[in-house]
């Protein structure tokens, strides 16, 4: 029987701690995997078996705005994603929505809050707002692949396609299929305007 498996993706080694303490009060039978960057969370998300949760700080190394939570939501589009964050939650609480994250707890919250937010994210439960119908851009967003996401943040960074090749560790003509096919998923015309519409989503918004 596969064991559940919890990932705690933040990049202070104190505050991943303080998480690890809430879940093994939540679930003291999980297995927990901890990263202190994007590429790593990202690495366990793929190695990790029965990953049942992700709880993830915005700010990391690797991280611009909202881009942890897309490219997590990417990489296993079925496991809840709990934002814990020193962000602005009047803002960040509806834009992780956007982008596939379950609920967003501030770091201030106190334990017991993130304790029960962490339960109410295994029982299945949502607690922020569905993203509305005429938000399609941030749908279309959702629609990208791991590397279609990691090509777009390679644009937004003012990356030319060799250099984002060099970047990835791809081809420069791999590059080129997955731009073509971003484009096509975001239904715009060319790099900048992709750009544009990301940025409207907050993808360089920090927090």
């Amino acid at each position: 029987m596969t064991r559940t498996t919890i990932l705690v993706a933040d990049d202070h080694p104190l505050f991943r701690q303080a998480l690890t303490l809430a879940v093994m009060q939540v679930r003291p039978d999980a297995d927990i995997v901890e990263a202190g960057s994007l590429d790593r969370a990202v690495q366990a998300v793929r190695d990790a078996g029965g990953l049942a949760l992700i709880l993830l700080d915005l700010n990391m190394p690797g991280a611009i705005g909202y881009s942890g939570v897309a490219l997590l939501h990417a990489e296993a589009p079925d496991v809840p994603i709990l934002v814990i964050s020193g962000a602005d939650r009047a803002t960040a609480y509806a834009q992780v929505a956007r982008f596939g994250a379950v609920g967003f707890v501030g770091k201030d919250a106190p334990l017991e809050q993130i304790e029960d937010a962490i339960a109410a994210a295994l029982s299945g439960e949502r607690m922020v707002p569905d993203t509305a119908p005429e938000d399609d851009m941030a749908a279309r967003v959702a629609t990208l692949t791991p590397a279609q996401l990691r090509v777009l943040l390679g644009v937004l960074a003012g990356r030319l396609n060799k250099q984002i090749a060099h970047d990835l560790g791809i081809a420069e003509a791999t590059v080129k299929v997955h731009m073509t096919a971003l484009l096509r998923k975001l239904d715009v015309g060319n790099r900048t305007q992709a750009a544009v519409a990301a940025r409207a989503l907050g993808l360089e918004v920090t927090g």
